[in-house]
């Protein structure tokens, strides 16, 4: 129990040390039917260090919330187009 203290405070540090979340769009190219959208998803959930993934069928756009520390939104176009559905950077506020 004394070492308690000492590890709650280690890992508060290793939390404030992970980078915040940042959140692009991708502007996706192929997508034409309904299945696509899930593929694209899918993908992108695969990608080591992206939170989460929302895709726009009728806007042909993909929102990712990822870790910066940990993938590059170049690494998110290049999963998409792995998946056969080529992806540009559309925005990075």
């Amino acid at each position: 129990m004394r070492y308690l203290p000492t590890l709650t405070a280690m890992l508060l540090a290793t939390v404030a040390l992970a980078g915040a979340p940042r959140t692009v769009t991708l502007q996706v190219k192929n997508m034409t039917c309904s299945t696509c959208p899930i593929v694209v998803r899918k993908a992108l959930e695969r990608v080591p260090g992206v939170s989460a993934a929302s895709i726009d069928f009728d806007k042909k756009t993909a929102t990712v919330t990822f870790d910066p520390d940990q993938v590059k939104p170049s690494a998110l176009t290049e999963a998409t187009t792995n998946a056969g559905f080529p992806s540009s950077l559309a925005r990075m506020p």
